[in-house]
């Protein structure tokens, strides 16, 4: 019987092939839509997630403020000021916090040969290139022995090695910073990051913390930058380092101007709250187009319905069941969506290939290496929800005409002329 019911619905299309193709035309439209929507959306999230992970995967930063409130007879307003002892005391007395490194920052011009720049310098422990991830495109991060031995290395960001070296080679060159002479151990892949501080890790170089202060005073970091156990404990961590500085300074645990600061939680809930609004509002207009070509395909049904009533009479009355008229018009919606789902669904592969990625945060971090252009890409799980909302739409179409055609009454569609 499914059979029977399947061919005469095939027969009933073949009868209108223009109006049949045109009714699939606005399936394959809105299906095309909703995955290519989908897909600009999933590759946008996937884009800025891509940048905010490389800030860090888990990390505070904390910077030294000042009080807000009196506490134990000193005025407010009192300038609070890192020291090393300070952070190591601190990490002690803190088992949520798994590294403190203190970081030293300045703004110093940098030469090599007849090239200078203006670069931001950054006095930093080894665990620093672990946790804020400076990815080593060429050469070396550095090591323990560098800041044991207080070696005169140092390690340059992208851009900074563009500047000063251009293309030429950089590893095992000098670079020249206020008459100090420091070997190019390693050179920073390029990195696209939100969050910067102080200014971007590509326009930044970074030696060892003891090796800093051969060019200024590193008694007070300039940031605390803190490595949580985990990435669920990171505002405990932070808490718990507030908690320490607040004991060691003597000022209220609750005032929460004397030590600043930011983390990758507070980060988090922007990037997701845009990115994934854009998903949903992106899949809201893809539904809605879909749903104009549903709304075609159950008008031309519910046209068919009219003109083929005499023919549902005349089943009806040779024996035809309810459900079987009901099935027919059904399946005929069926044979339209899946067909032009098909369709559409190649069309979506096909206009993803050809459009060349998209510079979306290119012009935003002068980036020429691709890393910030936003690639479309189908992706199965795209295809898997574009199928749901195809057939939820195919079905709701066929619904109404199908419900209508097996309500005739027999004698009067036969008596329709």
């Amino acid at each position: 019987m499914l059979k029977e019911i399947l061919l005469q619905a095939w027969d009933a299309l073949r009868r209108s092939p223009t109006r049949s193709l045109l009714t699939m035309l606005g399936i394959v439209w809105g299906i095309a839509a909703v995955t290519l929507l989908m897909a600009y959306g999933s590759g946008f999230r996937g884009l800025m997630m891509r940048t905010f992970n490389n800030f860090a995967k888990t990390a505070v930063i904390m910077f030294p403020g000042q009080t807000s409130a009196q506490a134990g007879g000193e005025r407010a307003g009192r300038r609070i000021r890192f020291e090393l002892e300070d952070l190591v005391a601190a990490q002690a007395e803190s088992p949520l916090i798994k590294k403190i490194c203190p970081e030293t920052i300045r703004r110093l011009p940098m030469s090599y040969q007849e090239r200078t720049a203006t670069i931001i310098l950054r006095g930093v422990c080894v665990e620093y290139g672990e946790i804020r991830s400076e990815v080593a495109k060429e050469g070396r991060w550095l090591s323990p022995e560098d800041y044991g031995e207080r070696r005169r290395v140092i390690f340059l960001g992208e851009w900074t090695k563009e500047k000063l070296f251009s293309g030429r080679p950089a590893i095992g060159e000098t670079v020249t910073i206020q008459g100090v002479r420091f070997l190019v151990i390693g050179v920073m892949d390029k990195k696209l990051s939100f969050g910067n501080y102080f200014g971007p890790d590509d326009r930044s170089a970074f030696l060892p913390y003891s090796s800093a202060g051969d060019l200024w005073n590193t008694r007070y970091p300039s940031t605390a930058v803190i490595l949580p156990v985990a990435p669920i404990f990171e505002l405990k961590a932070e808490e718990q380092f507030r908690a320490a500085m607040a004991k060691r300074f003597g000022y209220p645990a609750s005032d929460k101007r004397a030590v600043t600061g930011f983390g990758t939680s507070n980060m988090r809930p922007i990037i997701d709250g845009l990115t994934v609004g854009l998903q949903v509002l992106l899949l809201f207009i893809g539904m809605l187009t879909l749903a104009i070509g549903g709304i075609g395909l159950m008008n031309i049904l519910l046209v068919s319905v009219n003109e083929r009533t005499r023919e549902i009479g005349l089943r009806r009355a040779l024996g035809a069941k309810r459900w079987h008229i009901a099935m027919q018009f059904l399946a005929e919606a069926l044979f339209i969506t899946f067909a032009g789902g098909v369709v559409g669904v190649a069309l979506s592969y096909f206009v993803t290939w050809i459009i060349p990625p998209m510079p979306m945060l290119s012009a935003l971090f002068d980036d020429k290496s691709g890393q910030g252009d936003l690639v479309l890409r189908v992706q199965v799980q795209t295809v898997v929800v574009s199928s749901v909302v195809l057939l939820v739409v195919g079905v709701c179409s066929g619904l109404i005409p199908a419900v209508r055609a097996a309500r005739l009454d027999p004698s009067e569609a036969l008596r329709t002329e």
